[in-house]
């Protein structure tokens, strides 16, 4: 059974920085990708970073753009997302998700693993 753990969360100043962690257990993800989600309170969840594990690509929100920066240990099986120069409208619980296909890395619904959530909160 696939597990996915996220940790690192926790609250910043504006213009501060976090690392998020995710580790998985119970399957490789060697023909798909991990990346992260959003979801602020009374929001849809978003998508904010992933990377695909077969081609190395990255894709990112625009809102994220320059700021942030999601990376892989394919031996650890594990993907980061380092958060600098972070604003207020960032806060949010980051999930972290995972597929087993190359396509439609920018839409939840096409992911087949879920995190638990990480809450990260900035303040003004």
């Amino acid at each position: 059974q696939v597990q996915l753990v996220e940790s690192g969360g926790g609250s910043v100043q504006a213009g501060g920085s976090l690392r998020l962690s995710c580790v998985a257990s119970g399957g490789t993800f060697n023909s798909g990708a991990m990346g992260w989600f959003r979801q602020a309170s009374g929001k849809e969840r978003e998508f904010v970073a992933t990377i695909s594990w077969s081609a190395g690509s990255t894709y990112y929100a625009d809102s994220v753009k320059g700021r942030f920066t999601i990376s892989s240990d394919y031996a650890k099986n594990t993907v980061s997302l380092q958060m600098n120069s972070l604003k207020p409208e960032d806060t949010a619980v980051y999930y972290c998700a995972a597929k087993n296909m190359d396509w439609g890395l920018l839409s939840a619904k096409r992911y087949d693993y879920w995190g638990q959530g990480t809450q990260v909160t900035v303040s003004s």
